[in-house]
């Protein structure tokens, strides 16, 4: 009886300890599933590169899309894509479908990603103006853009800067620090530059409590500013102000408003600022869109499929101006 105890006793041992074996190597496997998840390309054609850019203030990630077919050689245009808070690249591409525009119209998009150790929830310091930080932080986006352009086929004459909520500030900052870099910029659900400086007046702006404070140069770049009317997160008015900012600085005269409503999508209201007949400010208010990417992919966060197309927008505003010159 002693014995077979003992056979019964050491194969339930046995049995247990590849039971645990098993559900160790489960725990691993999903441990290490949000990882791989982020190696792992995002759907559709052309490639995905990564790479480390570096300036003074510190190095930040990012990701390359380049579209099939780029021969040696060739230019194209960049659309650097700076995602809000909550996301990353891949989401804020997976979100705005931008890669799959970039294969139809042949741009590079770039997608520099805020580290989790400089902000636990990946937002860009737009607003940290007093420290330093915010003006850090572009500096590494300008370095990312300038390794496109060394590295990956960029045209440096043909670059264009466009965000979602904290990237839309650090969009804004970028083009109103350094106009001659980009040739478009584009805000969706941003603050304008000078609003804030510091953690405390950035809460203040985004409930539209503080409007741009700063001069801005008359070289500024063409300016897009996409706003939805229920946006929780950022007051609606925000838009506005940016947009009257930048066409002060511009010298640009405020048009008629129009109203465009495409199918079932949401409508829009459309208001351009002209220079000489040419839009230099777009500003477009979104009728019942909240703190999300206009026509986003079903299924992201901070993503609606029900608006008009924000990344058609913002493509066809970049291209007209590195069309205009």
């Amino acid at each position: 009886m002693g014995r077979r105890r003992a056979a019964t006793f050491s194969g339930l041992l046995a049995r247990n300890a590849r039971t645990m074996t098993r559900l160790a190597q489960a725990a691993t496997r999903r441990a290490l599933e949000p990882l791989a998840e982020r190696r792992r390309p995002p759907r559709g054609a052309g490639e995905w590169i990564a790479g480390v850019a570096l300036a003074p203030a510190g190095a930040r990630r990012f990701h390359l899309h380049r579209p099939p077919g780029v021969k040696p050689g060739e230019r194209l245009p960049v659309m650097v894509m700076l995602h809000g808070c909550g996301q990353d690249g891949k989401r804020f591409a997976a979100s705005t479908r931008m890669n799959a525009l970039a294969n139809r119209e042949r741009f590079l998009v770039l997608y520099p990603e805020q580290d989790r150790v400089a902000h636990a929830q990946g937002c860009w310091h737009w607003f940290d103006t007093r420290s330093g930080r915010a003006q850090g932080e572009a500096a590494i986006i300008l370095a990312a853009i300038d390794q496109v352009c060394l590295l990956h086929g960029g045209d440096r004459a043909r670059v264009a800067v466009a965000g979602l909520s904290a990237g839309a500030g650090m969009a804004a900052l970028i083009g109103s620090r350094h106009p001659a870099r980009v040739r478009a910029v584009a805000m969706h659900a941003g603050i304008g530059p000078g609003a804030a400086h510091s953690s405390a007046t950035a809460l203040a702006a985004m409930q539209g409590r503080r409007a741009p404070s700063i001069t801005l140069e008359a070289s500024v770049p063409p300016l897009l500013v996409i706003q939805g009317e229920s946006d929780a997160i950022v007051a609606h008015g925000n838009a506005r102000a940016a947009a009257l900012a930048w066409a002060h600085a511009l010298g640009a005269r405020e048009g008629v408003p129009r109203t465009v409503q495409r199918g079932a999508r949401r409508a829009m209201q459309v208001t351009d600022f002209k220079v000489a007949g040419r839009t230099r400010v777009s500003l477009v208010e979104i009728a019942g869109l909240g703190h999300a990417w206009s026509g986003g992919a079903a299924g992201q966060a901070f993503s609606d499929p029900l608006g008009p197309d924000a990344s058609r927008l913002t493509w066809a505003f970049a291209r007209k101006a590195f069309d205009e010159g």
